[in-house]
């Protein structure tokens, strides 16, 4: 079996920055099973499986080299630009989930996806993942319960930059959350909070850019700031950013996205 598979770098103008995602577009079923081993043979922080099922609309699945992901924000970005790419004709996507949500894409002049909004609630972070990951400064914590993970804040988007979690010290400790996401308000000109995740315990140890936490991360630094239209970076070693707004009960997340290869997996039937 032959799959059409493209890399691209997501949340990002450049190449070999943002998040790198493989895409592969499906004409005939792939066991999970197969899923899994082409997301560890890729070994990005996740995969994505495109199927189409009518005109531009298209089932998606998303999988770490450990596990299948509910909704991943960088592989449906890059998914879109590659059927952005390879249909110009197409002005909107429809992609529809293995978890059941629906999304929605457009194309401008930059890729505009329309997220769901998730809520959160307060949580205590275990003294032993703060001091794993070096968080001193803790100001707030919450937990959203759709992609199970903790967000925490603290003070300085220079100390969240400066960050060296322990990821062997992480990975040993017994936890049922997926990850950590810590945030600050931006030091940088031009943006309004920062970033970064760390998700040992289901997928590699940080995910370069992230925009599936958007669902929840966006409502939370809306709140917190009184602002409609917010910008997004992500501190992390490739960098990456984003415009993302609150929008008749959808998250918007603005952005666009780099192909950087294409070719195909031969697949044993």
């Amino acid at each position: 079996m032959k799959i059409k598979t493209f890399i691209a770098d997501a949340f990002t103008d450049e190449l070999f920055k943002g998040n790198q995602a493989g895409v592969c577009i499906l004409e005939t079923p792939v066991s999970e099973e197969n899923m899994i081993l082409i997301a560890k043979e890729f070994g990005f922080s996740e995969t994505a499986f495109v199927t189409k099922k009518d005109h531009n609309r298209y089932a998606i699945r998303y999988f770490s080299p450990v596990m299948e992901i509910p909704l991943c924000g960088h592989a449906t970005m890059a998914s879109a630009k590659v059927l952005f790419t390879e249909h110009p004709e197409m002005k909107a996507i429809t992609f529809e989930t293995y978890s059941g949500t629906v999304l929605e894409l457009k194309n401008a002049d930059r890729i505009e996806m329309f997220f769901p909004v998730h809520d959160t609630r307060q949580y205590v972070l275990p003294e032993e993942i703060s001091d794993a990951i070096g968080i001193t400064d803790l100001l707030d914590c919450a937990y959203n319960e759709y992609h199970n993970i903790v967000l925490a804040e603290i003070s300085s988007s220079t100390e969240l930059q400066a960050l060296k979690p322990d990821f062997n010290r992480l990975k040993n400790i017994n936890t049922d959350i997926n990850g950590v996401l810590v945030t600050a308000r931006s030091e940088k000109e031009g943006y309004d909070f920062e970033y970064r995740y760390f998700w040992p315990w289901s997928g590699s140890d940080e995910d370069p850019v992230t925009g599936g936490v958007q669902s929840f991360l966006c409502k939370y630094w809306t709140l917190k700031l009184n602002k409609k239209v917010l910008n997004a970076f992500q501190c992390s070693e490739r960098t990456g950013s984003m415009e993302v707004e609150l929008q008749d009960g959808q998250t918007v997340i603005r952005s666009n996205a780099v192909i950087f290869m294409s070719g195909e997996i031969h697949l044993p039937v």
